[in-house]
Parts: C-alpha cells; sequence; structure tokens
C-alpha cells in the first residue's frame, strides 16, 4: 500500500472522512464504512489517491486554463486561495449562468478544465462544463451524483476545516506536480492560510 501524502491523523482531524447521512450509489465505491448513526464514512486512502490524480492532471494544464468554482460559503476562501496559488481563475460565490457559454457575457471565461467544490452546489458551472466539454474534476461527498464529473476526489466538501485542509493538500501536490517546489519543506503555507472565517 502506498504512503499517505500525509499523516492519517491530519485527514482525520480535518474531518475528510465524514460523510453524509444520505447516500448515491455513484459514491459508494469510495465508503469506507456506515457508522450506527447511519453516517457514511469515506474511506481517506482512497481521498489520498485522488488528490494525487487531481494534482498530476491539473499540473498539466497553464494554470490560466484551470477554472475553480465554490458557491459553498466555507469553500470560497480555500478556492480562491488554490487559484491564487497556482495562477488559476477562480469564480467563488454565485456562479453567473452562461458564463462558460455565452461569449456576449462580459465575464465568459474559456478555461480547459473545470475544478468544482461541490456538483450539487456548483450545479450551474457543471451544466456549462458538460455542455462546452470541459473536463471535470470535483470534491464529492458520500451524497453527490458523479454522473458528469471525470475525476472524482472523495472528501467531506462541506465542512470548513475539511475543505481548507484538501485544498490545502491538492495545492501543494499541484506545485509539487509542476515542479515548483521540490519538497514539502517547500511549501510555505498552513491549512490555516486556506481556511474560511467562522
Amino acid at each position: 500500500m502506498a504512503e499517505l501524502l500525509v499523516e492519517e491523523d491530519m485527514y482525520l482531524t480535518a474531518g475528510v472522512h465524514i460523510g453524509t447521512q444520505v447516500k448515491n450509489k455513484d459514491m459508494l465505491k469510495f465508503v469506507y464504512k456506515v457508522r450506527n448513526d447511519g453516517l457514511y464514512i469515506l474511506d481517506i486512502r482512497k481521498t489520498d489517491e485522488r488528490i494525487r490524480l487531481a494534482a498530476k492532471f491539473l499540473a498539466r494544464y497553464p494554470p490560466e486554463d484551470i477554472l475553480v468554482v465554490a458557491q459553498r460559503q466555507y469553500a470560497q476562501k480555500p478556492a480562491a486561495k488554490l487559484a491564487e496559488i497556482i495562477g488559476a481563475k477562480a469564480v467563488v460565490g454565485r456562479f453567473i449562468p452562461g458564463t462558460l457559454t455565452n461569449p456576449e457575457l462580459p465575464g465568459y471565461l474559456e478555461p480547459r478544465v473545470i475544478f468544482v467544490n461541490d456538483p450539487a452546489a456548483d450545479a450551474q458551472a457543471l451544466r456549462e462544463a458538460v455542455k462546452s466539454r470541459i473536463p471535470v474534476v470535483a470534491l464529492c461527498d458520500a451524497n453527490n451524483r458523479t454522473s458528469y464529473v471525470d475525476l472524482v476526489i472523495p472528501t467531506n466538501n462541506k465542512g470548513r476545516r475539511a475543505l481548507a485542509f484538501v485544498y490545502w493538500l491538492l495545492t501543494r501536490e499541484i506545485l509539487k506536480a509542476r515542479g515548483d517546489i521540490k519538497g514539502d519543506d517547500e511549501y510555505k503555507y498552513t491549512v490555516e492560510d486556506f481556511e474560511a472565517p467562522l
């Protein structure tokens, strides 16, 4: 078994594995177990594996061709921070319909890949990406449908700390995959830098 990118406790402390009480069959393969209270627990090894995969995939694109989208309140700061550090574009908060499909729109964008925080909350961006044939990488919780997502990162995509942690780790791995930093010690950001205020 491959070694995790960070210690297991870091994932657990951040609550990355805490899913929802509702599960979608699309996400079953990422579920580790179901707790007695009906909460679905995600497999952090699969999360870790998918973060590696997503980082390598996103690192192949010029930064300006990557669009990061996050409507959820706790996802806005980490999404904007990831975009800022790697040089991507970000749409946080409301996603204006037509952003990816209407060239007449002042805020029209033509990314080559899109990263969404939650396929349900960011459904408008997801629909437009699919219509425009743009590959989609998404953070998916136990309750998400993944039919239009090309690369799923199974994680708690609602919790403030979990989001900060996943974005922090993904940013680090993208920088490493691009050769911008050599090792973890060259990465000068902390999880707190990505954490949304309460």
